[in-house]
């Protein structure tokens, strides 16, 4: 999961060095049809073997993936990189309390809310266009949790992902034809979308299906609350966006909210075995 958030982000702040040439859109498609061609070649979907019960939820993830790319990179060119990731992350953060039994999950899942608000510090000058693509984004993200982990329980393998990811590179087709055309690329665009395209469509593609298989929807979505964090720090390395000792404190405090949470979960995990342990003796 780590590796994940920190190749998405990355990969987003990359992928925005290409905006002043092809903008968001002709970013996310390139991303898109780059993401496309590795995890086709990776996960080899038999769609012809594809049942009813298999397909709705690929379709979906398609769509959903290729509204949350566009949204998100849309946000990010009118926000900037840290607040955009921010307002995205109420999405698995929404997973996290809707779908969390334990009082400290929603604790944490309410302290990184507060970091949130302060990492965003709406003020009459926001981009309000950008706010809400940041929240369609949220949106997406909160669908594509939940759908990525049924894709993953219900297809082996990488066929889940790959045929999604097809799926939403064939919706950029004619848009992304489109937009190169009217505004032609440097190869160093399209180097930074490719990138794009490898690091954020790929790697956290596949990486995320893996880890939703071993743990549950709510706490990856509490564990996503690192991506405001790596969004700042590379957002300073990568962009030049600086920050202030406030939006750092609130940083930490989502930091600190992981380890608090990722802690009592391993106790609890620890115990339930030991119980376990002793019932079976």
């Amino acid at each position: 999961m780590t590796g994940s958030a920190l190749s998405n982000q990355v990969g987003a702040a990359i992928g925005a060095l290409a905006f002043p040439v092809i903008g968001p859109v002709g970013v996310v498609a390139v991303r898109q049809w780059i993401g496309a061609a590795v995890l086709l070649s990776a996960g080899r979907p038999r769609v012809r073997a594809f049942t009813w019960s298999q397909w709705w939820p690929v379709l979906t993830l398609g769509a959903v993936f290729a509204t949350m790319n566009v949204s998100l990179y849309s946000a990010v060119d009118r926000l900037g990189l840290g607040l955009a990731v921010t307002l995205e992350f109420l999405g698995p953060l929404a997973v996290a309390l809707a779908t969390s039994r334990r009082r400290i999950d929603l604790g944490c899942a309410l302290v990184a809310t507060a970091a949130v608000v302060i990492l965003s510090r709406p003020q009459p000058s926001t981009d309000r266009v950008g706010i809400a693509f940041g929240l369609l984004a949220a949106a997406c993200w909160a669908a594509y949790i939940l759908l990525n982990r049924l894709v993953g329980a219900r297809l082996p393998g990488a066929e889940g992902p790959a045929a999604a990811s097809a799926l939403s590179a064939l919706l950029f087709v004619p848009v992304g034809i489109v937009v190169l055309l009217a505004h032609p690329p440097t190869p160093v665009a399209l180097a930074c979308a490719a990138a794009a395209g490898v690091l954020s469509s790929a790697v956290p593609f596949l990486v995320d299906m893996l880890a939703l298989r071993r743990v549950p929807a709510h706490t990856y979505g509490i564990f996503m609350s690192v991506n405001p964090v790596l969004a700042a720090v590379v957002g300073v390395g990568v962009l030049g966006q600086a920050l202030g000792w406030t939006q750092w404190l609130a940083i930490a405090a989502v930091a600190g909210a992981n380890v608090v949470s990722g802690r009592f979960r391993t106790r609890t995990c620890r115990n339930v075995s030991r119980s376990d342990t002793r019932s079976a003796r």
